[in-house]
């Protein structure tokens, strides 16, 4: 076809569109293609609504929306909303009567530890009775506090930021990785003998730093911009605080009839943005391992990182099946798993404030640090979310673990272990309760269909135990620590009296956080419910 009748062809399409256009008016020939851009807009801002939330919740939240258009309804539920979140603090804007809100004139000197014992005889009694918290045996003034406390206060003053002053702490932090790494697969061929990492404040740090090193890392392999992460309904909520942060899209999967990770529903999330997965060895609200092996399978398929959460179970299942326990596999002989984060504060008996992040490579590991060239302050690097660091933590969780060797954890899993198996057996024999699902390790959680285990909870709060309420199902959970071993039976007395006085009168006792649990379960509008709560957390200090 010659240029001749390319022209003519283009010069009759022009003078037929102008024909057809000339009736209509120039402004309208502008505006509707803007409001038509507009309109197009609209429809899919609510399509990726409905993408991101599902349909429910979306129509939920419109609905909710439109409502408080309507005169006095918006004010009636921020009034009602503010009742519980008044009762809620209740207690706290009391006991915060007096407390001091600018310097002393003059300082208190060493007088200031008489002050500090003072006020720690406010705390609430845990010795035994706290779901978790603390995880190390005896009372504070048995041998392996006093080993943490002096390791801590040896190092009170150093910084690992600055590794070329304090070599000792660097050292320290070096070791403890590579110790924590060794129990989970380092040693093994399969591993790949790069297992590396870094110690962290806690889990929740931990594992941001995984989500964070794992986005960077599948930008870099796969190009991907909008980066997506899948959980299961149980993992832990470090994950959404990671999405919000990092700017990830979250998607939390049911989880299968035995409250473990659904394999198969997670796999039909997976796309092109994709780039993290999640398994929990144990998950927190029920104690249950999720299925690694299939998950790294599944992982490894897709070209997609795959962390474990190991926060809790990291210095239990390694010994736990050297004992004989039989527990699937979970660490870096799994192919797939990228990544693990594993708290040494827990039953790694270490003092708070102490967790690891490993990685399977170093690769991946590179995308955790910030590197800085441009600063007028010189050249900055740093691994962690922290800059400065307290090297005393370091220094504690490594006197932890030298002092209790691999002897000290054995005899510690086995009697934790013994203990979560007489206070499940326990919780069965009370025939008002259930145990959710099939625990592997030592938290029990158990729900109740004739009662609400939520008054059940309060009851038990108020003969001195702190204990978890769970949702989805409704349910409460016991941490057991070495606190727990020596009262295992003081545990079930309370736990069948306190089923047996919410059975002989049911309805909530005054003061109990039944009815704002119950409450916030049965609102289906979600959003309302994270109000609740941040107007909650906003006035505690």
């Amino acid at each position: 076809m010659d240029s001749s009748v390319l022209t003519y062809h283009f010069n009759h399409f022009r003078t037929t569109a102008n024909s057809f256009l000339s009736q209509y008016e120039p402004l309208a020939l502008i505006l509707v293609p803007i409001f038509t851009l507009f309109v197009a807009n609209v429809v899919r801002s609510f399509f990726e609504v409905f993408r991101d939330k599902g349909v429910k919740a979306t129509l939920l939240g419109f609905f909710m929306n439109f409502i408080k258009l309507i005169p006095g309804v918006k004010s009636y539920i921020d009034a009602e909303k503010q009742k519980v979140v008044d009762k809620l603090q209740s207690d706290g804007k009391s006991k915060r009567d007096g407390w001091t809100t600018e310097l002393p004139s003059t300082g208190l000197g060493t007088s200031v530890l008489e002050k500090m014992k003072e006020e720690k005889k406010n705390d609430a009694v845990w010795q035994g009775k706290c779901s978790g918290t603390v995880y190390i045996g005896g009372s504070e003034s048995s041998e392996h506090f006093y080993v943490i406390n002096e390791a801590c206060s040896m190092f009170a003053h150093t910084n690992p930021l600055h590794l070329d002053v304090f070599q000792s702490v660097v050292r320290f932090e070096a070791e403890v990785v590579a110790m924590t790494a060794a129990l989970l697969g380092s040693k093994e061929k399969a591993s790949g003998g790069q297992i590396c990492g870094n110690m962290t404040s806690g889990g929740t740090e931990s594992i941001l730093l995984a989500v964070k090193s794992s986005r960077d890392y599948m930008k870099s392999k796969k190009g991907i911009t909008k980066p997506e992460m899948i959980i299961p309904e149980s993992g832990h909520s470090a994950y959404d605080k990671a999405a919000q942060y990092f700017n990830i899209k979250l998607w939390r999967v049911p989880v299968n009839k035995d409250f473990q990770a659904d394999v198969k529903a997670i796999r039909r999330y997976i796309n092109k943005n994709t780039i993290l997965i999640v398994g929990s060895s144990p998950g927190f609200p029920h104690g249950i391992i999720d299925p690694i092996e299939e998950l790294g399978q599944l992982a490894s398929s897709f070209g997609i990182c795959f962390h474990v959460d190991l926060c809790l179970g990291g210095f239990v299942l390694p010994f736990a099946r050297e004992l004989g326990y039989d527990i699937p596999p979970y660490d870096f002989s799994v192919k797939g798993v990228t990544s693990i984060s594993v708290d040494v504060h827990k039953y790694g008996l270490a003092p708070k404030g102490t967790s690891i992040v490993l990685y399977r490579n170093h690769e991946i590991r590179k995308n955790q640090f910030v590197a800085v060239t441009e600063w007028s302050g010189g050249l900055y690097v740093s691994p962690t979310i922290a800059g400065s660091r307290p090297g005393s933590l370091i220094a504690g969780a490594w006197a932890a673990m030298m002092s209790l060797g691999k002897e000290g954890y054995l005899e510690h899993t086995k009697a934790v272990m013994e203990g979560s198996k007489r206070l499940q057996k326990g919780v069965e024999e009370i025939p008002e309760l259930f145990i959710i699902g099939r625990p592997d390790m030592t938290i029990i959680a158990f729900g109740s269909k004739v009662l609400d285990i939520f008054e059940v909870n309060d009851i038990m709060s108020s003969k001195g135990w702190h204990l978890n309420a769970l949702q989805r199902p409704n349910s409460i959970h016991i941490c057991v620590t070495l606190q727990h071993v020596p009262i295992v039976d003081d545990f079930i007395r309370d736990l069948k009296e306190s089923v047996e006085t919410v059975k002989q009168n049911p309805g909530p006792i005054s003061g109990g956080l039944a009815p704002i649990y119950g409450a916030a379960g049965k609102m289906p509008d979600r959003g309302t419910v994270q109000e609740l709560l941040v107007d909650y957390m906003d006035g505690t200090c």
